[in-house]
């Protein structure tokens, strides 16, 4: 067989198939698409009109419009843009996936900046096809004697074309909607699309439902008012920061999100070079830590909205925030929904990460006491954001703060310098600042204050602070007894190794528990009877296990290392220290009673253990009396 070259050809018949199924994973991305090249249409006219190219004859009212007629089952989208010539319509709609945008920059690229052109595959068209069984165009060109051209397709092989009966420059799309777009014969699902993915393009988009009936007063008349366009042409992003209000600023936050609480503050993108990228990234005020879930930020190229929370372009942790971006040279793949993978998005996403760094230190350096209010609502961010990524952590390790028990925040230098002298490179903590009090008030006597750990995402933070530091320990304060907490020991080793045996047996017997580990201590508060500590590196493997719910996991696997200290110089220990031979009653209900009196000091009782606890104390004050 003799060798032979030639070109692939593609046919509508096979094309029509893959839109419908696979060029678009939303069936309502026809809308964006249809309406990005409506505003493609007005930008061309308005270049060439601008050029001296175009005579408007003054009709410079651009603006696109959308009409539903659930009767008819049609949805029409129309412009008043550059229109077709037959010529057009036969190289631009005829030969699919010619781009006709890409071809207008070619034409005039090297006549002077022109504004962008959103389309640029030449598939976008055809999305209609996906709701319609029936697509037809009636286009009138700008050009002076043009004729008006009608073109009918099926979504077959074969299309009709003939003269068209409009007589105003521009072009009307007709869908006629099929069993695919059933849901689109629905006024609020029009609507709420348009405003889904055109809420920011560059000309008003009005909408309207031809078959409703039209509103009436009191009186019966028809109410007559103004079409109000779904869209802001000119959103807040695309403006110089300097020239936004706070309340502007606000006032964009909860139109775009719906959110009535107030940022906390936002950041205004502005960059020209080496890409053009706008937006605003807000921090939101968190009501609750499953809050942290709920962000969303925009991603739009050329205010046409692309998708939420593009891994990509924005860096993971800041998938927290809300905000709204705009990067006109992102490379989109066809269907304007996915990157194709390209370095210069990860330039995009160093640059927000880097903006993003500097405001924070900005904010520190310049207001403190602000951004210390701001920390509880903002720390989850930051913390994330420093596990993520390294060089965000390098830009705000001077800056992450702690909370105190006593409310203040330090960074950890400040916490270090604060107990100079009384811990070599410890930072205490609490992950309950209720539950724990008892330990807190310990390391107060002591002038030793512990900081606040309480979100889900401290554990895993905790420990990238010291895998970067790692002269550095966190501990939390039910980990160990700090020497701060003890006094010298006068109990000679063998009377101290006999009483230890002595209360261990005690323990063992009145708890029920053959793995009981008690430590005699004499501590410096006479006020406390006994406490319970825990080994900080086997409580954080549990915890991790347990949080990312690892399969088989079982609490046995990594087996507690809970110890009950008990305090020699309380009345209580010392009464159980002088009866440690006896078996009575008394003396088990006391020891009970001071091991979940420990316990409540370190976590919540379980509900049988609390039902014992209110028993035993009853019990307990009767014999007082008796």
């Amino acid at each position: 067989m003799s060798t032979e070259k030639g070109s692939l050809s593609i046919h509508s018949e096979n094309i029509f198939p893959i839109i419908k199924k696979w060029l678009y994973s939303d069936h309502d991305i026809f809308i964006r698409e249809l309406i990005s090249n409506a505003c493609d249409a007005i930008t061309k006219v308005k270049r060439l009109s601008s050029l001296g190219e175009a005579d408007l004859g003054g009709k410079t009212d651009f603006q696109v419009k959308v009409i539903l007629d659930t009767t008819a089952r049609t949805l029409k989208f129309i412009d008043n843009g550059i229109g077709m010539t037959d010529e057009e319509v036969k190289k631009y709609i005829n030969q699919i996936a010619f781009s006709g945008a890409e071809d207008f920059i070619k034409t005039y690229k090297d006549k002077g900046d022109i504004d962008q052109i959103i389309g640029h595959f030449g598939l976008g068209f055809y999305s209609a096809f996906m709701v319609a069984d029936v697509v037809e165009i009636d286009t009138l060109s700008y050009r002076q004697g043009a004729a008006g051209v009608k073109w009918h397709c099926d979504g077959g092989t074969e299309f009709e074309m003939g003269e068209g009966s409009r007589r105003d420059r521009g072009t009307e799309i007709t869908l006629h909607l099929g069993p695919d777009g059933e849901t689109f014969l629905s006024e609020y699902t029009v609507r709420s699309t348009i405003e889904k993915y055109c809420s920011f393009m560059p000309y008003p988009i009005y909408f309207e439902v031809a078959d409703k009936e039209p509103e009436k007063d009191k009186d019966g008349n028809i109410i007559i008012s103004e079409p109000e366009a779904l869209n802001d042409v000119l959103p807040l992003y695309l403006k110089q920061p300097s020239a936004c209000t706070d309340e502007e600023y606000k006032e964009f936050y909860r139109k775009t999100f719906r959110d009535f609480q107030e940022p906390l503050f936002w950041i205004h993108l502005n960059m020209d070079y080496p890409f053009n990228l706008k937006g605003i990234l807000y921090f939101p005020k968190l009501s609750t830590e499953f809050d942290t879930i709920e962000g969303r930020i925009k991603l739009y190229n050329s205010q046409v909205f692309v998708a939420d929370n593009i891994k990509e372009v924005i860096p993971e942790f800041l998938l927290l925030l809300k905000g709204v971006i705009d990067c006109p040279d992102l490379p989109l793949n066809v269907s304007r929904s996915f990157l194709q993978n390209d370095g210069f998005t990860k330039k995009i996403s160093d640059y927000i990460t880097k903006k993003v760094a500097d405001k924070l230190n900005g904010l520190f350096k310049t207001d403190r006491e602000g951004f210390e209010k701001f920390w509880d609502d903002i720390s989850p961010f930051i913390k994330y954001g420093s596990i993520k990524d390294d060089k965000f952590y390098e830009k705000v390790e001077s800056i992450l703060l702690y909370k105190t028990t006593d409310e203040k925040h330090v960074t950890i230098q400040e916490y270090l310098e604060n107990h100079t002298g009384k811990l070599e490179k410890q930072v205490y903590y609490v992950s309950d600042p209720v539950q724990q009090a008892q330990y807190v008030g310990l390391l107060k006597e002591h002038g030793v204050e512990a900081v606040i750990l309480d979100h889900s995402i401290d554990s895993a933070f905790i420990s990238h602070i010291e895998a970067k530091k790692n002269d550095i320990h966190f501990k939390r304060v039910d980990s160990d007894i700090s020497d701060l907490m003890k006094e010298q020991d006068q109990t000679d080793e063998e009377t101290g190794k006999t009483e230890v045996e002595s209360m261990i047996k005690v323990f063992k017997r009145a708890l029920g528990k053959e793995d009981c580990k008690v430590q005699l201590e004499s501590l410096k508060s006479e006020d406390v009877a006994g406490m319970i500590i825990l080994g900080e590196d086997n409580r954080r493997m549990q915890e991790m296990m347990k949080r990312y719910s690892m399969g088989g996991f079982n609490p046995g696997m990594f087996p507690s290392e809970e110890t009950l200290v008990l305090n020699r110089k309380h009345p209580l220990i010392k009464y159980i220290l002088g009866h440690a031979n006896e078996e009575t009653e008394l003396l088990d209900l006391i020891a009970q009673q001071v091991y979940d009196l420990a316990v409540l000091s370190h976590k919540p009782l379980a509900p049988e253990a609390m039902t014992k606890f209110i028993k035993r104390s009853n019990e307990l004050m009767k014999k007082m009396i008796s």
